[in-house]
């Protein structure tokens, strides 16, 4: 009977572990094999922006993922593909801590109270990636992440993850060859 409890959370673990990471979409109608070059989109905007220290973990990884694909960095005005990126804030409630409870009766009946655990609300950033197409401007692939950054991440962790979450979303394009 162990055994057979063993086995089971394991088959568990394992099914868990397949659950992707990233959600991906894309527009069927694209031929994605036309695509051999690429350009991050804000490298069209005039004069010099200031990159973040999360931008810049993003595009070091963004730009090895498309150099595994064999894809050309050049330009923006002659690329294919612009890469566009955000992080989307999303904030989720967290319970921490027990609630407490008090209860008396007699029988079948009783009284009881109780709090429920406190809730504090925490702001992660969902990190989200978009492939457009230079001629007509419009998104041919997207992903999104399922797992999120937040502030209380140490650097170490945060580049270890975005390196994770990137690997993840561009092991699903081109679209059709997973």
């Amino acid at each position: 009977m162990v055994i057979r409890a063993v086995i089971a959370s394991l088959l568990m673990f394992a099914l868990a572990g397949c659950a992707s990471n990233v959600v991906t979409d894309y527009d069927s109608g694209t031929v994605f094999g036309n695509y051999s070059s690429w350009a991050f989109a804000d490298e069209r905007s005039e004069g010099q922006s200031v990159v973040s220290l999360d931008g810049s973990r993003i595009r070091n990884a963004v730009e090895r993922e498309l150099n595994r694909k064999a894809m050309n960095k050049v330009g923006a005005d002659e690329a294919d593909l612009l890469v566009a990126w955000q992080i989307v804030e999303e904030e989720r409630l967290e319970s921490y801590g027990v609630g407490l409870g008090l209860g008396f009766g007699h029988g079948p009946f009783g009284w009881g109270l109780a709090s429920a655990p406190p809730v504090r609300e925490i702001e992660e950033g969902k990190l989200v990636v978009e492939l457009v197409d230079s001629d007509s401007q419009q998104v041919v692939w997207r992903a999104a992440s399922r797992r999120y950054l937040n502030e209380d991440q140490s650097p170490e962790y945060r580049r270890k993850l975005i390196d994770e979450v990137v690997a993840d979303m561009f092991s699903k394009y081109p679209p059709g060859l997973e």
